[in-house]
């Protein structure tokens, strides 16, 4: 008797973890589509003869910000290669680098589509300025990453969990960044949400990374309107170079920030 109510006990918890799990990712999606509606459907099929690799590839790596751990330490990202696979069509081959307090890893893992829905209505941005471009279509792409770390590598890890990139399909039949709604406050793309798990250890970390913003944050880490802007609390987790580049405009630590640490 005691083992079945223990049995009934840990499966409510299970129950009420993925339900605030289920709301916090909704509540995500919300901030991250802006305005935007998806339709229900799931149209992955439909776009496996596409390539989605260029999403996440493009973008200036200083523009890329992230987090990991609780306190929110600053962790830099740089995907370096994308590759779709010649055999599964919704599956990438990445390799990239991570840095944190300057110490730098490679890493290499891949990216797996799941999940595709477009949008119900098209968005052409302020002043219908996209109107006259071709776009075919639009919408969310989700998918599962695992990155593992160079276990010869000090600090090595595994990082794991979801991807959200916004995309659009224009005339010539060709994916593209959607970055149509970029000058709006609270814009973001290629978040990457999930955590990390060092090898010799078996505590995981949130870890957490976008273009533009950091998604899922602690609510007093971003005080920024228009653009992000990491609170003075967290200087110390690596982000004060970071405010002198770009909201003080020092030029010493923009040119820190621009460097291409990966190569």
């Amino acid at each position: 008797m005691h083992k079945q109510k223990m049995n009934r006990i840990i499966c409510i918890l299970l129950l009420l973890t993925n339900i605030s799990f289920a709301q916090t990712n909704e509540e995500f999606l919300v901030d991250f589509l802006l305005e935007d509606e998806l339709n229900t459907k799931n149209v992955l099929d439909n776009y496996k003869g596409f390539d989605f690799s260029n999403l996440w590839i493009q973008t200036e790596n200083h523009i890329i910000v992230g987090i990991i751990g609780a306190n929110h330490q600053r962790i830099k990202m740089k995907l370096t290669s994308i590759e779709k696979s010649s055999t599964i069509p919704n599956e990438y081959f990445v390799s990239g680098k991570s840095c944190v307090k300057g110490t730098i890893c490679d890493f290499g893992g891949k990216i797996k589509l799941t999940e595709i829905k477009e949008a119900k209505k098209l968005n052409f941005g302020v002043d219908d300025e996209y109107k006259d471009k071709g776009i075919k279509s639009q919408g969310l792409l989700i998918a599962d990453y695992e990155f593992k770390e160079n276990p010869n590598q000090k600090h090595g890890g595994i990082f794991k969990g979801q991807l959200f990139s916004k995309w659009y399909l224009n005339s010539d039949n060709q994916i593209k960044y959607d970055d149509i709604q970029s000058i709006s406050d609270g814009y973001m793309n290629n978040a990457f949400i999930g955590i990390w798990k060092g090898y010799s250890t078996d505590i995981e970390k949130i870890c957490n990374w976008a273009d533009f913003r950091v998604p899922k944050a602690n609510q007093d880490f971003d005080v920024g309107a228009g653009e992000f802007s990491p609170d003075e609390k967290y200087y110390e987790k690596g982000w004060e170079n970071y405010q002198k580049a770009w909201l003080h405009g020092d030029k010493e630590a923009q040119n820190e920030e621009l460097k291409e640490w990966w190569k």
